[in-house]
């Protein structure tokens, strides 16, 4: 019996032997990939910019031209609108002077003018554009544009005595200013001169 055991366990040792020398096998090693190249990751990077800011400026571009044309539309449909709103202005002006040729009482031609100019007073209302009051008002360099100074003996120095020519603003803008006269104030009285005592 002894012999039929000593027979076997080395079966056994060179089985666990056998298992050790063959072993298992192990999985392949992962193949090694080579660093990034900076360069190519940089390159990359800067087409990938110049893509995007080709696509930008081409983008502002058309914006550009699209707000240009825009503001072109509007312009003209503004000139459209005021253009009119003044015909019927012009229509009644060209109505006064073809009267005025064969017009015998000049009283009716001047109501005839005086009513166009209240017309285009109102129109100008309606477009939010006011006439910059000038006569008894204090000069204001802001609206006015002084032209000429006269001594005045009924107002104070500095007050509008007469307006050259009609100033317009439109709410806060100024079109155009006030063509005016300002008072110097009274004349200063002469001094009076006393004679010389002979002597």
């Amino acid at each position: 019996m002894t012999d039929e055991s000593s027979e076997t366990e080395p079966a056994g040792d060179d089985a666990a032997l056998a298992g050790e020398s063959e072993p298992a096998e192990a999985p392949a090693p992962a193949p090694v990939q080579p660093p990034p190249d900076p360069v190519a990751e940089a390159k990359a990077e800067a087409a990938k910019l110049k893509e995007q800011l080709l696509r930008t400026a081409a983008d502002f571009d058309n914006f550009r031209k699209r707000t240009r044309r825009e503001l072109a539309d509007a312009e003209t449909r503004g000139r459209e609108d005021l253009l009119k709103d003044m015909l019927p202005v012009f229509d009644n002006l060209e109505r006064a002077m073809q009267h005025a040729d064969s017009a015998t009482d000049v009283q009716a031609l001047a109501d005839g003018i005086r009513m166009v100019s209240r017309q285009f007073l109102d129109t100008l209302g309606k477009l939010g554009i006011e006439r910059v009051t000038a006569v008894g008002a204090p000069f204001d360099p802001s609206v006015h544009e002084a032209i000429q100074q006269l001594e005045s003996p009924d107002q104070p120095a500095g007050v509008v005595l007469a307006e050259v020519q009609a100033g317009y603003r439109q709410g806060e803008r100024l079109l155009r200013p006030a063509m005016v006269v300002v008072s110097k104030g009274p004349a200063a009285p002469a001094a009076a001169v006393e004679p010389e005592e002979p002597g």
